[in-house]
């Protein structure tokens, strides 16, 4: 999905040199950089929420997604 039709925020939790970080999509510097996934996660969630229509990618070592949430209302709701 592209970020013009989530017309909400992105944010990933990538490996960093230092730790994880919370990146936001499109933008090149983290929000965050802190020594655990976990409390990455933690501060990327709460963000995600606080905007009311945002998206959580959370990348592997390998940089691959593993998991990702939405926030506030999906365009695209899983069917079923």
């Amino acid at each position: 999905m592209k970020k013009s039709e989530s017309k909400g925020k992105v944010y990933h939790v990538v490996l960093h040199p230092k730790g994880w970080a919370v990146k936001t999509e499109g933008v090149k510097r983290a929000v965050q950089v802190v020594r655990t996934k976990a409390e990455a996660i933690q501060i990327a969630r709460s963000l995600a929420k606080k905007c009311g229509r945002a998206q959580v990618k959370i990348h592997n070592r390998n940089g691959k997604i593993a998991t990702e949430w939405t926030y506030g209302k999906d365009p695209y709701p899983p069917k079923g």
